[in-house]
């Protein structure tokens, strides 16, 4: 059974930059055919899909947010996070990590989800 987790701080000031990490256990992140995820959710809105980093460490970012994202990844601690810079208060969001199973194009596990928001 795949399991991710996200962690990282609930609390960012506008300006700064929001970094969280997923730590994922039950498989491992090199594995071929995923790529894994970066999603979120702002108050009272639909999912936003942020962006990606591939089994081989492909990225593809969200045109929209592309500009201030960056992901990584650390495949000795099977993990990935995410760095969303100049954070402004409408990045306030429940952020989730996911798997995207390319084969069947569609996102099969889920973190439970953090809430991160942007307040000074």
């Amino acid at each position: 059974q795949v399991q991710l987790q996200e962690s990282g701080p609930g609390l960012v000031k506008p300006s700064q930059t929001l970094s969280l990490t997923c730590t994922v256990s039950g498989g491992s992140i090199t594995t071929v055919y995923y790529h894994w995820s970066w999603i979120r959710q702002p108050p009272g809105k639909g999912l936003e899909w942020i962006g990606y980093i591939a089994y081989n460490g492909y990225t593809y970012y969200s045109p929209s947010l592309k500009s201030r994202i960056s992901i990584s990844r650390d495949t000795s601690n099977n993990q990935f996070s995410l760095q969303l810079s100049s954070v402004t208060p409408e990045d306030t969001a429940v952020y989730y990590c996911a798997r995207w199973y390319e084969s069947w194009s569609l996102f099969d596990y889920w973190g439970q989800g953090t809430q991160v928001t942007a307040s000074s």
